[in-house]
């Protein structure tokens, strides 16, 4: 093989390592901005639970002694 071949072969690789970083990259970008609005929503849906239900246990001094007492 001579040295011609070789460097557009080295060429070839790093041009299609250039795509793959591209596309990756491009991957990263969409999957964190779903994560942070993931995040988002469940911060948000936390807070409406909260909101929504109220405290249903009771304090210490509303409870009931187990009957064998």
């Amino acid at each position: 093989m001579d040295q011609e071949t070789r460097i557009e072969q080295l060429e070839m690789k790093a041009a299609f390592q250039e795509d793959n970083i591209e596309t990756l990259n491009a991957e990263i970008f969409e999957q964190q901005r779903k994560l942070q609005l993931l995040t988002e929503q469940v911060a948000l849906l936390a807070v409406k639970l909260k909101e929504a239900q109220p405290n249903q246990l009771a304090s210490e001094k509303e409870e009931m002694p187990p009957p064998h007492y």
